[in-house]
């Protein structure tokens, strides 16, 4: 076997160069950018749960004309009229359908939360991601075993 053919084997088992710590990076560094990874990560579930409450605003608005026909067929136009009126396109919040929050809260906190945590990458890291969990794979992983391969492309 060539001593290049031995070289991309050895290479083939370690993580792919952007999940390693580039030289001169502490610890400390790698522990901060995983924290902020994680911070980021909780605000994408957030992210989510607000589009979700998105949706279920909008698909709650649209059940309520059933309950206005409803309340229509039994004779109670009075109810009818309440439900149109007081609730039917009300503000979720001061002056805010629900679309309006969403857009506010992606142009303001969430575009400024990736722009840091970009940010915080390059300076620190070199831009790299989940450098924390790279290290975590290579120290619980087991070399040479089936489903414990550094890289996608190798076969487990």
């Amino acid at each position: 076997m060539s001593e290049n053919h031995q070289q991309d084997r050895r290479d083939d088992d370690r993580p792919a160069p952007e999940h390693r710590r580039p030289d001169g990076v502490s610890d400390e560094a790698v522990a901060t950018v995983g924290k902020l990874a994680e911070a980021v990560e909780t605000i994408e579930r957030a992210r989510g749960h607000l589009y979700a409450f998105h949706q279920m605003t909008g698909y709650a608005d649209e059940m309520l004309d059933e309950v206005v026909g409803g309340l229509r067929e039994m004779g109670r136009d009075d109810l009818a009229d309440r439900i149109t009126t007081e609730l039917i396109g009300l503000n979720v919040v001061a002056g805010r359908w629900s679309f309006q929050v969403v857009e506010e809260y992606d142009d303001g906190y969430y575009r400024t939360t990736l722009a840091l945590d970009r940010a915080v990458r390059d300076e620190l890291v070199g831009g790299r991601r989940h450098l924390m969990e790279a290290e975590m794979k290579e120290q619980r992983r087991t070399r040479g075993r089936p489903g414990h391969a550094a890289r996608p492309h190798e076969r487990d």
